[in-house]
């Protein structure tokens, strides 16, 4: 049986695979500031794209509305923040989430843009 861990960064490794199939360029993952950590930051066209990813197994349904919590919300907003400022970058900022579902053998994903937004 795989770890919640292990299960985890399977996960980010198939959004990040996704990612990069659909033309994103991958600038960090798991970037961390204070208590904040953002799985990935990947740009496109000009935007820096901060991605939240959420690994579950088959039959776990949530609304994307609960799967990110306010607090978590402003923790990703401050490691944008701060990731845009330490890299001296002035791109248009966007927050997404991809869900990555195993089925099986197989993983679903979905890419959610604008998942949410930061005020």
């Amino acid at each position: 049986m795989v770890g919640h861990n292990t299960f985890g960064k399977i996960g980010e490794q198939k959004a990040v695979d996704f990612l990069m199939s659909s033309g994103y360029k991958i600038k960090a993952r798991n970037y961390r500031y204070l208590n904040a950590e953002v799985d990935i930051i990947a740009e496109k066209d000009g935007i820096v794209v901060i991605v939240e990813v959420k690994s579950r197994n088959k039959g776990f349904l949530e609304d994307m509305s609960d799967a990110i919590p306010p607090k978590k919300i402003k923790l990703l907003t401050l490691a944008a923040n701060h990731y845009l400022e330490e890299n001296e970058e002035d791109f248009e900022v966007r927050f997404d989430v991809i869900t990555v579902v195993k089925n099986g053998d197989n993983f679903e994903i979905e890419h959610f843009e604008n998942a949410f937004y930061h005020f």
